[in-house]
């Protein structure tokens, strides 16, 4: 069983041991807590008098169990793409993962997840991961009814997926909700079917909202504490009015059960993408094909940017939609449209969301000025990748001159072998780091190549010096570097510094 965040597949509960604990219980309002006592009176804590019973007897019957046969891969097929994604951030962020042991091979595998009704006739909203590779798709309903189910549609990028099975009577539905108002510490319940042990109904609240695990362009992931396991995944997650506010997707687990720590995909999004799932069977997302990353202060002090707001431009794809349009490295993209950007994940989803073919203004800050630029929408589905904030290590470097803390040497012969250029590359060399001055700070190694200063292309030490000095001159805060190393291309911003 795996460690670390799952979207609680079913292979999970093949030799799986299943652990119950205490559950989740609604808490009491305390006479001696008039906050939580005012709540109650007007409706604002729990429902009908300190229960969630009307609320579970009205959305229970709506909630089906899908189970599903899968070819066996070399992975586990407990382990899909997007669990190697979340396996990746939580690395990232210093969280160790217990080593998970190989699972032996089969010729089929089990998946196990959940689901909910929608419409009377049969349409089921559940993950992409509970039915990714699925041979065979079976639904079981709340009355334990089990029916072949088709899938109409599926976008593994919104890990959503939504299904149809025929009835011989109309089905019990569950409505959306409105994710948008949830508020940290409003109360929701999960339901699904952990383990696969039945239906199971939990309390919790919304933990933290906007959690981005770094698995794609939607990326905006509601935290949860109500337990949630294996078998949950897909299931509703549902708040005080019994509405679907958002999807049991994942969680974080150093021991294979729920630690309290669950992520939900906001109904808000979800319920656009059902629907264009309904109808088209499927979603080809835009693409614009550039490499971006965050605006610091520091480079937004460093171009002339009011507000470090954004998403920087670090590369541009020959041949692709943002070279077509013109679209340059070094720029930094503010709005899509008429919709604002104020971070990469914001260009991102603005990006995904647009169709293939179709025509946007994408407004950049270039030069000190801004400027409109014209951009047809390229398609996603030759597996290149849509616009995304794309971190690396060399994020947060810089380069100039000896007030910054670096020595400088021309690109030789010698020096291009060792670094393995190519001649195409034009720039200077970082030769030394001083530990105490804001380039080291910055995180510049020995080896980086400056190619660019303040968006204008160098061709060795002297032309870096001069354009630092001139920014210098200029009273500008720090100096923005367009740093090549191993390969990569990043733009960073250096503060100066007394030399």
């Amino acid at each position: 069983m795996s460690h670390i965040l799952r979207k609680h597949r079913a292979a999970a509960l093949v030799g799986a041991a299943i652990v119950l604990g205490a559950a989740a219980l609604p808490f009491a309002v305390s006479s001696s807590s008039p906050a939580l006592a005012a709540a109650a009176e007007t409706g604002g804590i729990l429902a009908s008098g300190g229960s969630f019973a009307s609320i579970v007897d009205a959305d229970k019957p709506a909630v089906v169990t899908i189970t599903t046969t899968m070819k066996a891969t070399s992975a586990s097929a407990d382990n899909s793409p997007m669990d190697e994604q979340f396996r990746r951030f939580f690395e990232e962020q210093g969280i160790p993962l217990p080593h998970q042991a190989p699972q032996q091979q089969s010729q089929h595998a089990m998946a196990l997840g959940s689901g909910f009704i929608i419409s009377p006739d049969g349409v089921i909203v559940t993950n992409n991961h509970v039915i990714d590779n699925a041979i065979d798709i079976k639904v079981t309903l709340d009355d334990g009814t089990e029916l072949p189910a088709k899938l109409l549609g599926a976008d593994a990028k919104s890990d959503l997926a939504v299904l149809k099975v025929q009835a011989a009577h109309q089905l019990p539905t569950i409505a959306w909700g409105d994710s948008d108002k949830l508020k940290l510490g409003d109360q929701i319940l999960a339901i699904g079917n952990p383990f696969g042990i039945g239906t199971t109904v939990t309390a919790g609240i919304v933990s933290a909202r906007g959690r981005d695990l770094h698995s794609g362009p939607y990326d905006d992931f509601i935290q949860i504490d109500a337990p949630i396991n294996h078998g949950n995944s897909g299931g509703p997650l549902v708040d005080r009015d019994g509405n679907v506010v958002g999807i049991n997707t994942a969680i974080y687990s150093p021991n294979g059960g729920s630690v309290g720590v669950g992520f939900a995909i906001p109904s808000d999004e979800a319920r656009t993408i059902v629907a264009k799932l309904q109808k088209d069977g499927s979603i080809d997302h835009g693409y614009l094909g550039v490499q971006i990353q965050p605006v610091t202060q520091d480079v937004a002090d460093a171009v002339g940017l009011g507000k470090a707001e954004g998403a920087l431009v670090a590369a541009v794809t020959g041949g692709t939609p943002a070279a077509h349009a013109g679209i340059k490295t070094g720029d930094i993209v503010t709005a899509v449209g008429s919709e604002s950007v104020k971070t990469p994940k914001d260009l991102s989803r603005l990006v995904a969301d647009l169709s293939p073919g179709a025509k946007e203004t994408l407004t950049v800050w270039r030069d000190g000025k801004t400027v409109d630029l014209n951009v047809t929408v390229g398609g996603n589905d030759d597996g290149q990748k849509q616009a995304a904030a794309e971190s690396s290590d060399d994020q947060g470097q810089a380069a100039g001159q000896p007030s910054l803390g670096i020595g400088l040497a021309d690109l030789t012969p010698d020096i291009r072998e060792q670094l393995n250029l190519p001649r195409s590359v034009a720039g200077a060399v970082v030769a030394n780091v001083n530990p105490d001055k804001s380039a080291a700070a910055a995180g510049i190694q020995p080896g980086d190549v400056i190619v660019s200063v303040n968006d204008k292309p160098v061709h060795d030490a002297r032309d870096v010096k001069t354009a630092v000095a001139d920014a210098g001159k200029s009273g500008r805060k720090s100096v923005l570097l367009l740093i090549e190393r191993g390969g990569n291309k990043t733009f960073v911003a250096v503060p100066f510094t007394a030399a």
